[in-house]
């Protein structure tokens, strides 16, 4: 055959037809999709970073690998259409794609790991080492290939991982939480109101009217979902923070009373107020002068006037000690024990002479008796915080051996504690609440989010310390039928007429707080009387459910309202409203930086990786990602 293709393409005619079959060939190649081999086999490429790229098989690798350690920690197998609905494609996707557009960038400006530097830093990953503490080879080779990678291709992985943490590194380097950040979040948390209220009693409404079984029929079929029984789970619970394991009795009266000095003008009342007048003269001459003056009984602000300095820089207004850029000056005014001159203070900018025309003392709103026992504990908690992390580690480490809560709990000498049964809204089948659960909603969320037999993230408390948590069991949600749930259904019917009506009388009751009325005449139309709650804040308390409590806030301060209760309804007046002082070196105040440092530096890698991808440029090929994760069958 080749001998007589070589005898046709001898002559012009042959070669004609030769160049004819040998077009026609390669026009079938590209119709049935051998067209890549003239294309540089794009249909390998998933995507495209700038000049980098994703490939199939490293997409299909890294997608392969998160699956199996999802299903690891979920000890099931894991379907790729599950995969799919928790977004695990595209989480592998933007994660390849962040990693190639950060390696060029580290590329472009130099960035590299010797060898050397690598093995050093792998041999001081706790993962890769054994019980004594030193690197294991051994454990290193076995995760190597668990990951599906050769020892020395798993070494060429990390340190690219490494280079590109270095860059994260610079991007997030310093990054803090704003201190502007800290107080709003703090002053949310700790604003307190005190609130006049009295309660509206369902008895109020004289009768409701009995309602036809259609009615009750139509009633139970608008609202199925409310009579549904609540899926219940059953929780162990290790928590380790400082108030938990805390010894408020070992602290001594003396460490009180220091704390107390520090902060009781921050934070138990007003500290020392000066209305202060200020000049600064920058020679030595003229600052002998205007003292001589003012000693005469020249006013500061006359002298000013002579000086042509400008009376808006002068008058300080009211002040605190420590509202002065120089310590030194802030002082000498607050040295002089009434009104008048203080004494002139030398700095760099001149010599500074205060006149002090008024002084507002201090006025403390906790004696020293009063707060000893908050900050006893708080005392308690600072002083534990080491025994705090001690205790994380271990149980970190019993965790990662694969422990159980218990088990753990046994080896760090603690106690678990087991709930039988909690609702989402941190209930028990009773309906009580269960005070660890309805205070930490954070830790409410995470169960409800898990599955049994998850190995879960641990929950943070707000004093710093560390909840971990199993879901032991699970009875699911089910729908009650109409002939199951009649009574129930009857009474909500019934109730929803008495609350209509309790509404309408707890709105006009609100509406003339509003226009002056005393709350105690009010209630005394309703034959009930008025109660007052104090230091209420944004967080529950056990007299009144959350949405109350929201409705306090909503108001503003000598604002009313009124809001549903189970007994009737809630009128209420918000007598007082009052904005803790900020102390930014308490624990709650570093614990909310703690928890803030994580958030506003991954915002900042997403806006810096999000710039460099829009730079690059990134092009998805969706067909290929489709047929990778098997989308284009379902379709």
């Amino acid at each position: 055959m080749l001998e007589g293709l070589r005898v046709a393409s001898q002559n012009w005619i042959g070669r004609t037809i030769m160049a004819i079959v040998m077009g026609v060939i390669v026009v079938s190649f590209a119709i049935w999709g051998v067209g890549d081999v003239f294309r540089g086999m794009t249909a390998q490429r998933l995507a495209r970073v700038g000049a980098g790229e994703i490939t199939v098989d490293a997409y299909r690798n890294a997608y392969q690998m998160e699956l199996r350690r999802i299903q690891q920690k979920l000890r099931r197998a894991v379907t790729n259409q599950e995969a799919r609905q928790a977004g695990l494609d595209q989480q592998v996707l933007e994660r390849l794609v962040l990693e190639t557009a950060l390696d060029q960038k580290a590329r472009a400006l130099g960035l590299a790991s010797s060898d050397q530097t690598t093995q050093q830093l792998l041999a001081q990953e706790k993962v890769f080492q054994g019980a004594d503490g030193k690197f294991d080879p051994e454990r290193f080779k076995q995760i190597a290939r668990d990951a599906g990678f050769s020892e020395r291709g798993f070494v060429t992985e990390e340190k690219a991982a490494y280079i590109r943490r270095m860059l994260s590194d610079v991007v997030i380097a310093g990054v803090e939480p704003p201190a502007l950040m800290i107080e709003a979040i703090h002053r949310f948390r700790n604003e307190t109101r005190a609130v006049d209220y009295f309660v509206i009693p369902t008895s109020a409404i004289s009768s409701t009217p009995q309602p036809s079984d259609e009615e009750l029929k139509k009633y139970y079929d608008e609202r199925e979902q409310v009579f549904k029984a609540k899926e219940y789970r059953k929780l162990t619970i290790l928590t380790v923070s400082p108030s938990s394991i805390g010894k408020p009795n070992d602290v001594s009266t003396d460490d009180i009373k220091k704390l107390y000095d520090e902060v009781k003008t921050k934070r138990f009342g007003a500290p020392e107020k000066r209305d202060v007048r200020q000049i600064v003269l920058k020679t030595e001459t003229e600052a002998e002068d205007a003292l001589a003056k003012l000693k005469k009984g020249l006013d500061l602000e006359a002298l000013a006037k002579e000086l042509n300095l400008n009376p808006k820089d002068v008058n300080l207004g009211l002040v605190e000690q420590r509202d002065f850029g120089d310590p030194n000056v802030g002082a000498a005014v607050f040295a002089t024990t009434k009104p008048g001159l203080a004494e002139p203070v030398k700095t760099a900018f001149g010599t500074v002479i205060s006149q002090v025309k008024s002084i507002t003392p201090a006025v403390f709103t906790k004696t020293l008796e009063q707060a000893s026992a908050e900050l006893r504990s708080e005392i308690a908690a600072q002083k534990a915080l080491p025994e705090v992390k001690k205790l994380r580690d271990i149980i970190e480490d019993q965790r990662a051996s694969g422990k159980t809560l218990p088990e753990t709990a046994a080896a760090a000498k603690l106690e678990v504690r087991v709930i039988d049964s909690v609702d989402d809204a941190g209930h028990d089948k009773n309906g009580k609440n269960i005070d660890e659960l309805a205070i930490n909603l954070d830790l409410l969320k995470a169960a409800f989010a898990s599955d049994v037999g998850v190995d879960n993230d641990t929950v943070a408390t707000r004093d710093g310390g560390y909840v971990w948590f199993e879901v032991n069991a699970i009875e699911p949600a089910r729908q009650k039928t109409f002939d199951e749930v009649r009574p129930a259904v009857v009474e909500a019917l019934r109730s929803d007429f008495a609350q209509k009506a309790l509404t309408e009388k707890g709105d006009e009751a609100a509406s003339k707080l509003r226009t002056g009325r005393s709350i105690e005449e009010i209630a005394k139309s309703f034959n009930v009387e008025v109660k007052r709650a104090t230091d209420i804040k944004r967080a529950p308390r056990p007299e009144f459910t959350p949405n109350t409590i929201v409705q306090f806030f909503d108001a503003p301060p000598h604002g009313a309202g009124s809001v549903a209760v189970d007994s009737g309804r809630l009128v209420f007046f918000v007598k007082d409203s009052v904005n803790p002082a900020f102390d930014p070196n308490s624990i709650e105040s570093k614990t909310i930086a703690e928890q803030l440092k994580p958030a506003l530096q991954n915002d900042l890698i997403e806006q810096y990786v999000g710039g460099l991808e829009k730079h690059l440029g990134v092009d998805i090929n969706q067909k290929v990602l489709e047929s990778l994760t098997g989308a284009d069958k379902e379709q």
